[in-house]
């Protein structure tokens, strides 16, 4: 397909402005301890969060929505089928073969004008289908192409490390199917590897910010032939500090090419990206920055402090899988080792992990051999588990966009699920301003060991109180091929099918 833009980019404002803004710099809960009162855990900062302060009591950032650009050009009308859409024969019948018929409303509404060339500004939240309503239009439009060793010719830009693998499995199969090379360039891996696949050619690059830096810093990679890049989460970019790095990256790409951002909320931090790098965006916003997915159910248990860990260790015994979110690394490490002790086959997920002890601990995860994953921020977004029913705020989240990033790993594509989250006699007011900054309105119940009303809400059930030592798995063969491309051969961890990037299936995908 010929890349070509169709609107004028001359207009393109270039200008340098002052200093990023680094997050809401809300203040988190009290942190889960062992007894269950509330008590710091002894790490300085919150795990999954830049900027994080000490002490207690402030006010979640309340809602400050950017004024949204008027669009001068008006869009090209929504689909209903993706037959209906300008898309090479190739990704059709890859779409097909993955029973993918009807996009989702946001590739609905986004791919006619993406694939027409205009930049998007597209508002949605998780597992509404934004993977592959960023990834159909930069592969249809690379399509074709063939890079030069380290000049890529498309970008996504996503932050952390799960979100690229997350983005990276689900387009790997449409990559495939127009003869397109994926690079996957992220930190806590090898980056000889990287700047390997960078080397023998990738068309498409999917990076973090500071590792693609590096890279670049390095001689590895130039953005220069870049002609569509695509910001996937850019909020959570600029609340995780990467706002520098990702203007500076965003500078080195032509000012010609198509650009798309993409995200779950779209506040003030990310006004001055779509001022600065935006050309007469379309504009979509199919979800509330707020609002919460209708077939998600919210939960407030209010609990005691000398019963929180008893009443967290009868949740995590349920039937079923459930993911625990605490505020640190030490929190998750110490409640995973009580829940394995209790019976409970637990693992912990954060940033202190290693990359391939988190994709290993995620594998386990979504096959059942763990049931209870705790995780700190890491996994609030870019991670797609199908049929997660149930979420858990042990400790509360430090803001409404937290909240809501991680009730956002269930109630995906359609699915229903619950967000659960206990709260003690000294957080109650905190809760109650972070719930009215997120528009939600939970049910609330106090609650006790034991109790029927815990089980109702939760599954909670009093666990074995046998032991569990968690087998390691076998490890999966490393491709032989150096590097990361996916041309030809699935990357280690892709799932089939592509995993997470669909529209509907049948009737209801998945979506990312």
């Amino acid at each position: 397909m010929n890349p070509t833009r169709t609107n004028n980019r001359s207009a393109r404002n270039r200008r340098r402005s002052g200093g990023a803004s680094y997050g809401s710099g809300t203040v988190p809960a009290p942190r889960f301890g062992r007894s269950g009162a509330p008590g710091r855990s002894g790490n300085p900062g919150r795990s999954g969060n830049a900027g994080g302060s000490g002490g207690r009591g402030r006010r979640p950032a309340a809602i400050q929505e950017f004024a949204l650009p008027e669009t001068v050009t008006p869009p090209l009308p929504a689909v209903e089928s993706f037959t209906d859409l300008d898309l090479p024969a190739e990704l059709l019948a890859a779409l097909t073969a993955q029973g993918l018929t009807e996009p989702f409303p946001i590739q609905g509404a986004t791919l006619p004008n993406s694939l027409a060339g205009r930049d998007v500004l597209g508002r949605g939240r998780t597992g509404s289908g934004k993977t592959l309503a960023l990834g159909l239009p930069l592969l249809a439009r690379t399509a074709g192409g063939r890079a030069e060793t380290r000049r890529p010719l498309a970008l996504i830009l996503v932050p952390t490390r799960e979100l690229a693998q997350q983005v990276t499995d689900a387009l790997t199969p449409y990559a495939r199917a127009v003869r397109l090379r994926l690079a996957t360039v992220v930190g806590g891996m090898p980056i000889r590897k990287q700047a390997n696949a960078l080397r023998d050619g990738a068309e498409v690059v999917v990076a973090t910010p500071g590792r693609l830096k590096d890279l670049i810093d390095r001689g590895d990679c130039r953005l220069d032939r870049v002609a569509v890049t695509v910001l996937d989460e850019a909020d959570q970019m600029a609340d995780m500090g990467f706002m520098p790095q990702v203007t500076a990256l965003l500078d080195q790409v032509g000012a010609d090419g198509q650009r798309m951002l993409f995200s779950a909320t779209l506040d003030r931090n990310v006004d001055r990206l779509v001022r600065r790098y935006l050309s007469d965006p379309v504009v979509h916003s199919v979800d509330p920055s707020q609002g919460a997915v209708v077939t998600m159910e919210h939960h407030v248990l209010h609990v005691q402090g000398a019963d929180k860990h008893r009443i967290t260790t009868e949740i995590a015994a349920r039937e079923g899988r459930v993911i625990m979110f605490v505020d640190t690394k030490r929190a998750a490490d110490r409640l995973a080792k009580d829940l394995l002790g209790n019976g409970v086959r637990a693992a912990a997920l954060h940033g202190g992990k290693s990359q391939p002890q988190r994709t290993r601990t995620l594998a386990q995860f979504k096959t059942g051999h763990v049931t209870a994953l705790v995780a700190t921020n890491v996994a609030a977004r870019g991670i797609h588990i199908d049929n997660l029913d149930l979420v858990v705020n042990v400790d509360l989240p430090s803001d409404h966009k937290d909240y809501l990033h991680r009730g956002g790993r269930t109630a995906r594509a359609g699915e229903s699920g619950r967000v659960v989250t206990l709260v003690t006699p000294e957080q109650r007011r905190e809760m109650t301003r972070l719930l009215a900054a997120a528009a939600i309105r939970p049910q609330t119940v106090q609650v006790r060991p034991g109790d029927e009303a815990l089980h109702q809400v939760t599954g909670a059930r009093t666990p074995s109180g046998v032991p569990v030592v968690l087998a390691e798995p076998t490890p999966a063969p490393q491709p032989r091929k150096r590097g990361a491309s996916s041309r030809g051969r699935r990357g280690p961890g892709a799932r089939r099918g592509g995993g997470n990037g669909g529209g509907r299936q049948s009737t209801l995908g998945k979506a990312a």
